[in-house]
């Protein structure tokens, strides 16, 4: 396994000390404005994103960000690195002040998504790595102290009950009947509801088995998670072809895709 080199741990210090100023803001009263999309953002996503940047911007890696403006793929087709990054992942559940929002960063390389970092703010703690280096957890105060991060290991089996992660706010017909498929094999489901990039949490630690998605997602939403995920044997995958996602694509909205433990036969 290789060890994280220096770009990684300025991802991590990034995550940590964005996650400061939006917690800093959450207590406050604050408002949120729509963009043209019509989704909303405040004043700690763009805070954050100003963080962000400004910490990978010493590592000379273009940025893919949800916030801030985004190259055209003409451009972005020549490179072979970058970071995709999503300073505040659900600003609604930020809006909302129920704690289920993250930062989310990750490394693509050649379209692959080789490191994840995903942050909590409120508990502080992180999930991060990639296939080269394994997949940890640790809190915000422990990113320098690699004796003290928890190794999340490879997932071998499905829990006793089939326990699917679901979003709070985004259900289709197509989720159910993936969901239905695997209770036809594994039994009655129970469910972990929960916003943003959080639900890879209970996936990477094994406490999900199965996270279907057939509402829209971004890639800054998802790469993160699917470095960490695939690093333990999970996959995140296209939910026609079945292949593994692919990042910095012409397109920046994923396909539907479905998160699930390798092991896991549906």
């Amino acid at each position: 396994m290789m060890k994280l080199g220096e770009k990684h741990f300025t991802a991590l210090e990034a995550i940590v000390e964005a996650s400061e100023k939006i917690m800093e803001i959450y207590q406050e009263d604050f408002t949120a404005i729509a963009k043209d999309d019509g989704s909303p953002v405040t004043k700690a996503d763009l805070a954050s994103s100003f963080i962000i940047r400004e910490h990978l911007a010493k590592t000379n890696i273009p940025i893919t960000g949800e916030e801030g403006e985004k190259a055209d793929f003409e451009e972005r087709k020549n490179w072979v690195e970058s970071w995709c990054v999503d300073p505040l992942d659900g600003t609604k559940e930020f809006i909302k002040k129920n704690g289920e929002f993250a930062v989310n960063i990750s490394l693509i390389h050649n379209h692959k998504a080789v490191f994840g970092a995903i942050g909590s703010p409120v508990n502080r703690q992180l999930i991060f790595g990639g296939q080269a280096f394994g997949a940890f957890t640790c809190s915000y105060d422990e990113i320098y102290q690699s004796n003290k991060w928890v190794e999340l290991l490879q997932i071998e089996e499905v829990n006793d009950q089939l326990m699917v992660a679901t979003s709070r706010t985004h259900h289709s017909g197509n989720t159910l009947n993936v969901i239905r498929k695997a209770e036809d094999k594994y039994g009655k489901a129970a469910f972990i509801k929960k916003g943003s990039s959080l639900k890879f949490f209970d996936l990477v630690q094994g406490k999900a088995d199965l996270y279907p998605r057939f509402a829209p997602t971004m890639e800054w939403d998802i790469s993160a998670g699917q470095a960490i995920y695939e690093a333990i044997g999970g996959e995140v995958l296209h939910a026609e072809t079945l292949e593994p996602l692919l990042y910095n694509r012409p397109n920046l909205t994923n396909p539907y895709f479905i998160a699930k433990k390798k092991v896991l036969d549906i």
